[in-house]
């Protein structure tokens, strides 16, 4: 864990641990808020849609503002209206006077927030541990938010059993404001901090032609495209399972987040383990077994069998996510890394906005087994024809070498033209 040495870095993954548990425990209280509110599974879709709706339609430029002015000052920010968004949904949901729209609102606030949070946020690590330490710094901030993802939900479907949605809202506001306070302490290292862009029309065009002629760059955000719309839908679908299917209520909802969380941890702790990139075959192979877990989950006889499916979908899902981020961030020079990032979280949340109202209501009107199953099927073909692509184009094949002493062994080769 080489990353760790590095003072600066340390203390910005401390400060993710408290803001990545009170980020879930915000996310359990709002979804099972919007559903108590409505009684719709298509209106939580709709408030995980505007949650990620401004990153669709403003993301690129959410990685030029990384870019071109100081993360540091950037993040204390954002964060800080994060805060405020979140004491102002704890207060009107403890006063007893929150309405669904006005879940709608802050949600569409908080969204513009991530903007430009999360290009920031990726490329600031950058800043704090150098070009060599960045793999094992990413499969880190993974583990980390994995970790808050496991602890988050359990907390606060407690707290919603014992005293309601509020006080989760409020512990996030609190959560904010100790990352605000962490974030003023650190002082990158001013030879880690890439030259600042300065301006103009040709930010984005150049990060887009740099995407255009970087294959590994341009596969894996498609790829990651692929997963934001069909398969990171998770908090629609096990509203869903817990409500309709399982009849488990809020404690099942904040217990299949957790099993799920529980299977991205064990995913993140392999990723550390990397000491490089993955390929981005490998990328596809991984979002192939993604899909067919998916497939898996939505016919599970039982809670019980449900749950044991979902570790599986958080180790595939986090394996995914920590190899492509690490492979963008790797591959994007310094002075483009925040705008190449900024498309690549675009795709990826992006996805989760126009992908979550239709999950919805496709739940509503066809059921969450069938809207599950179409999802995982759709990660499934995707991906294979993606890898059919990459394949067909790099002239890629698959050999069959079979020697009287040795193992059976397939190998991918260059074909003969």
């Amino acid at each position: 864990m080489a990353a760790l040495e590095v003072r600066d870095y340390r203390l910005f993954l401390t400060s993710q641990v408290v803001a990545t548990t009170g980020l879930w425990m915000q996310r359990i209280a709002q979804d099972w808020l919007v559903l108590e509110l409505t009684g719709s599974v298509t209106a939580v879709g709709v408030a995980v849609a505007l949650q990620f709706l401004p990153m669709l339609l403003l993301g690129l430029f959410g990685g030029v503002v990384a870019d071109r002015f100081p993360k540091r000052r950037i993040l204390v920010v954002t964060q800080s209206t994060a805060a405020l968004v979140a004491a102002t949904l704890g207060t009107l949901a403890l006063t007893h006077t929150v309405q669904a729209w006005h879940v709608y609102v802050l949600a569409a606030v908080l969204g513009l927030v991530t903007v430009v949070d999360n290009p920031t946020r990726q490329v600031f690590v950058s800043e704090l541990v150098g070009p060599h330490h960045i793999r094992n710094a990413v499969s880190l901030n993974s583990s980390v938010f994995q970790l808050g993802a496991l602890v988050g939900p359990a907390l606060s479907g407690a707290l919603i059993h014992a005293v309601g949605q509020g006080w989760s809202f409020l512990l996030n506001a609190a959560a904010c404001l100790v990352v605000v306070s962490m974030v003023l302490v650190i002082r990158p290292q001013a030879a880690l901090v890439p030259e600042r862009s300065e301006g103009g029309a040709g930010e984005l065009r150049a990060a887009l032609r740099y995407i255009g002629r970087t294959s590994e760059v341009a596969w894996s955000i498609v790829l990651a495209a692929t997963i934001g719309l069909f398969g990171l839908n998770m908090p629609v679908i096990l509203a869903a399972f817990a409500d309709h299917v399982f009849t488990a209520g809020v404690g099942g909802y904040s217990l299949f987040n957790s099993l799920s969380a529980l299977g991205a941890l064990a995913g993140a702790v392999v990723s550390a383990r990397r000491h490089s990139a993955p390929r981005v075959r490998t990328l596809t192979g991984t979002l192939v077994l993604l899909g067919a877990m998916l497939m898996v989950a939505a016919i599970a006889p039982s809670a019980w069998a449900f749950g044991a499916v979902l570790v599986v979908v958080g180790f595939c899902t986090l394996l995914f996510l920590t190899g492509a981020n690490s492979l963008v961030q790797t591959t994007a020079p310094p002075a483009l890394r925040g705008r190449v990032m900024g498309v690549y979280l675009l795709v990826l949340l992006g996805g989760q906005a126009v992908g979550g109202p239709v999950v919805g209501w496709l739940i509503d009107h066809v059921g969450a087994r069938a809207s599950m199953l179409g999802c995982g099927a759709l990660v499934a073909l995707v991906s294979i024809g993606v890898g059919l692509v990459i394949a067909h184009r790099a002239h890629l094949t698959v050999e069959l070498e079979l020697h009287r002493r040795s193992r059976l062994g397939l190998h991918i080769v260059h074909a003969h033209r």
